[in-house]
């Protein structure tokens, strides 16, 4: 098992074989949206105190963000069904940047990661002012859609819509974007559905938006 990687992996979970999987072959073991009741496009969410919660499309947050009681068991019901899922952590819980990878203590049983020794202090200081961003700092995208290997979480991009893309290395962001078609299909095997048409990348500054706006935990239409 890589360090990266928090449970069993994916393409074992959901059966998938030899990378020929369609997205169809994954909707029916995906969470269900609380709204829609349709499986989630995990590029789709808005962040909570407890982590994400995952849509089918952009209209439901707003639905859902007019009256969160409504779907307080539907919310449940999806949390149960991501826990059988793998995921990844990918930003600190102390700076939203991303995590080195070999920084970590145990925490609640689980391992979590840190950007560096220092946030380490500051989250033994007072765990539970840290609650929030840790539990919006994974990813259920483990994989990278170009060589299949492992994900890193300090290799990644941001399209121009907010979508954030991980990679096993950074030699992999030229080729997704020059083979959008080839790559999609694998994004989708791990339920992020995306066209090919959506992958492009950001303008600078709006990838520093983007950024900036995951790193403070406000919530996300399009994010992992």
């Amino acid at each position: 098992m890589k360090r990266w990687t928090i449970t069993a992996a994916f393409a074992s979970a959901v059966g998938l074989v030899a990378g020929n999987a369609k997205a169809e072959d994954v909707t029916s073991v995906l969470p269900k949206c609380p709204v829609m009741d349709e499986p989630v496009n995990f590029f789709v969410s808005a962040e909570t105190e407890d982590g994400p919660v995952y849509f089918c499309c952009k209209g439901c947050i707003d639905k859902y963000k007019a009256n969160p009681d409504k779907y307080a068991v539907k919310v449940a019901a999806q949390r149960e069904a991501l826990a059988e899922l793998p995921k990844v952590q990918v930003t600190c819980p102390v700076t939203g940047k991303p995590v080195d990878g070999k920084t970590s203590i145990e925490h609640n049983g689980e391992k979590v990661y840190f950007f560096c020794p220092k946030c380490v202090a500051k989250f033994k200081e007072d765990p539970g002012k840290y609650k929030t961003a840790l539990a919006n700092s994974y990813t259920y995208q483990t994989k990278c859609p170009v060589m299949g290997g492992d994900i890193n979480p300090q290799s990644f991009t941001t399209l121009a819509g907010g979508q954030r893309i991980y990679f096993c290395c950074p030699a992999c962001e030229k080729k997704l974007f020059d083979h959008p078609a080839k790559y999609a299909p694998k994004l989708a095997e791990q339920g992020f559905m995306i066209t090919p048409e959506q992958i492009k990348p950001a303008k600078e500054e709006e990838a520093d938006m983007h950024h900036d706006a995951h790193e403070h935990g406000h919530d996300h239409g399009n994010h992992p």
